[in-house]
C-alpha cells in the first residue's frame, strides 16, 4: 500500500490533514529501547506549524504513544503514535472542491477516486502527514544515536540563495547540532537571513519559492544495503519522494558528476587505523547501492509552495469551463524551510531495514 513503508521494520502512516488526528504504526522495533519524550518533542517543534514566514496554522504536534511502549521502553508490540490535528479551517477548501488548485493532486485524485477524496488541506496528501513522518523517524534516530549513528540536515538553498555546504569527508555532529538549533537550519546564519528576506519578498507578492534541503549520516560502516534495487539510494530515494514537494534528489555530486571524468570523480582510498576509507567523497558514501563508510550525502529538491495567492488557470469540474483560482487560506510561502526535519526522518526510517 502506498501508506506503508520498510520490510523488516513496517511503518503505516495514516489520517487526513482536517480529520481528527494524523498517525503511524511502527511494527518491527526491537523491545528494550527507551524513548525519551523530550528529545521527541524538541524534534516536532522543529516541523511545527507558526514559525516564522510559515502557515500560521497552529498546531502544537503533540504526540501520543498509544501502544508498544511500557514505561517508556519499547516492549516489542507495534508502536502506535496520534497526533491530533486541532486548528483545521475545512471551509477555506469549499470552492476546491470543484476547482482543482494547479501544482497539487487535486485534479488526478478527482479523477482516480470519482470525486470522493478528501479534499481539505490536501487530505492524505497533505504535508501534514509529515508529522507522524517525523515522529517515527526521531523515535528511530534516538535508538541509532545510541549505536553511534548520526543524521542531520540543513536548509542549503532557498529562493536563489545558498548556505555553506557540508564538508563531504569531514561532516562534524557539531555541524548537525548547530543546524537543529537555528530556524531555519543552517551553518551560515547570515545566508539564512537573506533566504528569509528572498521569502518574505515573494510571500509579499502572493507567491512562493522553493528550495533544497542537504542531509548527511554519520558513522554508517560500510556494507549496508543491497545491490541493484535494494540500494541504499533506491530506499531514501523512496522514502523521500514521501514528502509532498519533493522533485529531485541527488547523492554526493549527483547531477554534477555528468560534467566530471572518471580521474575527478572516483574517490581514491588511503589505509585509516588499519582500514581503507575513501580519500574524497563524490559519491557521497555510495557505492553499488552499498555504503563506503564515509559520510552519507544527499540533497533533496523541493518545488515552490502550489498554493498561491496570485491568480492561476484551472477548470471549473461542474461547470466544465475555464476559470481563475486564487487560493485562500494558511500556507508556506517555501515548503523548504520546515522540511529539514522531514528529510532527517525519512532518511531514518529509510535505514530502518538495516540498522534495526
Amino acid at each position: 500500500m502506498s501508506s506503508m513503508f520498510g520490510s523488516r521494520l513496517r511503518l503505516s502512516l495514516f489520517g487526513q490533514s482536517h480529520g481528527e488526528c494524523v498517525g503511524a504504526v511502527l511494527d518491527g522495533l526491537p523491545a528494550g529501547e527507551k524513548i525519551d519524550p523530550e528529545v521527541l518533542a524538541a524534534f516536532m517543534a522543529r516541523r511545527a506549524p507558526g514559525q516564522r514566514l510559515s502557515t500560521p496554522r497552529q498546531e502544537k504536534d503533540r504526540v501520543r504513544i498509544v501502544s508498544g511502549l511500557v514505561e517508556g521502553v519499547t516492549c516489542g508490540a507495534p508502536l502506535c503514535l496520534i497526533i491530533d490535528n486541532t486548528d483545521t479551517r475545512s471551509s477555506d477548501y469549499s470552492l476546491l472542491r470543484r476547482v482543482p488548485r494547479p501544482g497539487h493532486a487535486d485534479l488526478p485524485a478527482h479523477i482516480k477516486w470519482h470525486g470522493f477524496n478528501d479534499i481539505r488541506g490536501g487530505g492524505h496528501f497533505s504535508a501534514r502527514l509529515t508529522a507522524p513522518l517525523c515522529a517515527a523517524g526521531n523515535l528511530l534516530m534516538q535508538i541509532y544515536a545510541r549505536r553511534g549513528i548520526r543524521i542531520g540536515a540543513h536548509l542549503y538553498a532557498a529562493c536563489g540563495e545558498r548556505d555553506l555546504p557540508f564538508d563531504p569527508l569531514r561532516v562534524r555532529e557539531e555541524d548537525l547540532a548547530l543546524c537543529a538549533s537555528r530556524y531555519p537550519a543552517v551553518l551560515d546564519a547570515e545566508a539564512g537571513e537573506r533566504m528569509m528576506e528572498r521569502i518574505q519578498a515573494l510571500r509579499e507578492k502572493g507567491d512562493s519559492g522553493g528550495g533544497i534541503v542537504e542531509c548527511a549520516v554519520l558513522g554508517l560502516p560500510p556494507g549496508l544495503g543491497g545491490p541493484l534495487f535494494d540500494g541504499l539510494e533506491n530506499r531514501i530515494s523512496a522514502a523521500v519522494f514521501g514528502i509532498p514537494a519533493v522533485r529531485g534528489i541527488e547523492f554526493g555530486e549527483g547531477f554534477a558528476a555528468a560534467a566530471m571524468t572518471g580521474s575527478t570523480h572516483n574517490d581514491g582510498y588511503r589505509m585509516r587505523g588499519g582500514q581503507p576509507f575513501p580519500v574524497t567523497n563524490h559519491a557521497g558514501g555510495v557505492l553499488g547501492g552499498l555504503s563506503t563508510g564515509a559520510p552519507l550525502l544527499f540533497r533533496a529538491a523541493f518545488k515552490p509552495t502550489p498554493s498561491i495567492a496570485l491568480h492561476q488557470e484551472s477548470v471549473d469540474l461542474e461547470q466544465g469551463t475555464d476559470t481563475p483560482l486564487s487560493v485562500s487560506g494558511r500556507h508556506d510561502p517555501c515548503v523548504a524551510l520546515r522540511a529539514v526535519p522531514c528529510v532527517e526522518a525519512a532518511a531514518a526510517i529509510a535505514l530502518a531495514d538495516d540498522l534495526i
